[in-house]
């Protein structure tokens, strides 16, 4: 494999508006961002992903983009995103963006200009298309529910949108709109930016026919993402893409991709792969409900294990993955793969390790480092996420009480992850002094960076620890190109994995039942790199107490 300047990178997403707030106004901003860049170094990370700032009407949370060449005025100004990417280069970091290109905002000036002449050139940066039997070009269900198809105001034609319909998806099939948005992509790179994080880049591809599928759903639709698992083509979208912006500045690209057809991960993440990484998201599939978030199954650890050990062999036969345990598209991870009784700072410490020294590239999402939790919904209307509303409403529609969907989106919400950053037990987490914009999690008095700062056994000490090891001059290389092979799989309840690389080896061990374990090992320990908890191994024995784990060289 060649050598890539990121390999051994650490990357930290934030989550700009629940970040920290500088100015009062209740939203985070980039001064914020600014002023904890110690923070994030301190705590070991390489690459800061921002979540989008761009101008926005913020129908999706910044998904729709008004303007790529603009940031949001909520955020602050270009002059201070520069001084961002200044500041951060001082400290050896490097900044990454949301790309964003799937679709845009019906505010953005090219749809406002479609909309006005269909026909004309903007029409085609566009899908148009004309009604079918009085209704909608096909029976397609967008990602927040309800037709993909908005109609034209006085005319029998619909545009399409894969997500809300603020959102038009951008017609890929014209060169032009291809060509604007790669000089867009370099426009950034040329700035300083590193890289990005590809947004719902699947969806770029469609059948251009559009027809109808057969339904899934007691709405008569069809999922809009059953016609990208069966079209072909996206990988010469992807190529011209890559070829067009990223190679040309080395950068460092991780893709969202769902949907990919058999086979394909090679060409995504491999040596001459359209991406330097994707996320891995085989855990997070395990709690998909067969109709939406109100019949999600529970995350049995059976399963969790295999999905995750399944993937690390998937992605060590291609290349590198990225590995996630939360984002800001899923909730706590401690709350979603932890039973009750490990969803405690040691849980969360045992959860952390086992993630981080995985292969691949691990990103840490805002508050993953101090446990934070999902928090307490009492009323639907406390959600400002689109999607969850559109989950409550189908649950309601199928016949679940209000009680079981407001549980239901209590569980899977991504506002989970959109609660304001958790720094001190201060007013409003110490987040903002103005009113945030997003409740603020009840817990922040118990779970809070600053108090954590201060106690030797916290989450937060021990993540700065977990990632320094990981980055370790003596064990840095065995954890970025070491091989993973699962171990003591026939022990219930017991996540283990060896790390190899040439003849050095290092074994991660992990109890998540209730009961304590005893590890025969197979050979003797060497050395003892890292334990959440006191530990008193033998020879040949590894005691494990419930919710421990520990990282040993043989």
């Amino acid at each position: 494999m060649n050598k890539k300047w990121w390999h051994d990178k650490v990357a930290y997403q934030i989550y700009p508006k629940s970040f920290l707030d500088a100015n009062g106004d209740g939203i985070g901003d980039l001064e914020g961002i600014i002023s904890r860049l110690d923070y994030l170094k301190e705590l070991g990370v390489d690459i800061i992903w921002l979540s989008p700032i761009y101008k926005s009407p913020f129908v999706d949370q910044g998904y729709d983009i008004a303007d790529y060449y603009a940031i949001a005025e909520e955020f602050g100004t270009m002059e201070q995103f520069d001084t961002l990417l200044a500041e951060a280069k001082k400290r050896g970091m490097y900044i990454i963006m949301d790309l964003v290109i799937n679709h845009c905002s019906d505010k953005h000036e090219w749809f406002r200009k479609a909309l006005a002449d269909p026909e004309g050139e903007y029409g085609d940066y566009f899908y148009f298309r004309p009604g079918k039997l009085g209704g909608p070009p096909s029976n397609y269900r967008s990602y927040f529910g309800g037709s993909c198809w908005e109609k034209v105001p006085g005319r029998d034609l619909y545009y399409l949108h894969m997500f809300a319909k603020e959102q038009p998806d951008l017609n890929w099939e014209n060169p032009v709109l291809r060509r604007r948005l790669y000089d867009m992509v370099n426009w950034w790179l040329d700035k300083g930016l590193a890289g990005f994080r590809i947004d719902a880049i699947i969806n770029i591809k469609k059948d251009l026919d559009f027809p109808d599928l057969p339904p899934d759903g007691p709405d008569g639709l069809a999922g809009c993402w059953r016609m990208v698992e069966q079209v072909q083509g996206v990988g010469t979208f992807l190529t011209e893409l890559r070829d067009s912006t990223f190679r040309q500045h080395d950068a460092f690209t991780v893709g969202e991709v769902f949907n990919m057809q058999p086979g394909q991960l090679p060409r995504f993440i491999g040596e001459d792969g359209y991406f330097s990484t994707i996320f891995d998201f085989s855990a997070h599939c395990l709690s998909d409900g067969g109709h939406g978030w109100y019949d999600a199954p529970k995350v049995e650890f059976a399963a969790w294990r295999k999905a995750v050990l399944d993937s690390q062999a998937e992605g060590m036969a291609a290349g590198f993955k990225a590995n996630i345990i939360e984002n800001h598209d899923e909730p706590r991870g401690v709350s979603r793969f932890l039973p009750d009784y490990a969803q405690t700072p040691a849980g969360a410490k045992m959860l952390g390790t086992v993630s981080l020294l995985l292969r691949g590239i691990p990103f840490i999402y805002q508050g993953q480092e101090i446990g934070m939790r999902n928090c307490r919904w009492n009323d639907i209307r406390e959600f400002d996420d689109i999607s969850t509303r559109d989950q409550y409403r189908l649950a309601l529609a199928a016949g679940v009480p209000e009680a079981q969907a407001l549980a239901a989106c209590g569980a899977m919400s991504r506002d989970n992850a959109r609660t304001p950053m958790q720094w001190s037990s201060e007013k409003n987490a110490g987040f903002t002094s103005g009113t945030p914009w997003m409740k603020v999690n009840p817990n922040y008095t118990q779970i809070n960076v600053a108090a954590q700062e201060e106690d030797p056994d916290s989450v937060l000490r021990y993540y700065r620890t977990l990632v320094a090891l990981r980055k370790d001059p003596a064990w840095r290389e065995l954890f970025t190109y070491g091989s993973v092979e699962p171990a003591f799989q026939d022990r219930e309840n017991v996540m283990a994995y060896t790390r190899t690389l040439g003849d050095r080896r290092v074994l991660v061990a992990a109890n998540f039942g209730r009961e304590p374990v005893t590890l025969n090992l197979d050979r003797p320990i060497k050395q003892l790199l890292l334990s959440n908890g006191p530990i008193a191994p033998t020879k040949d024995t590894l005691p494990l107490a419930s919710c421990q784990c520990v990282v040993i060289s043989y």
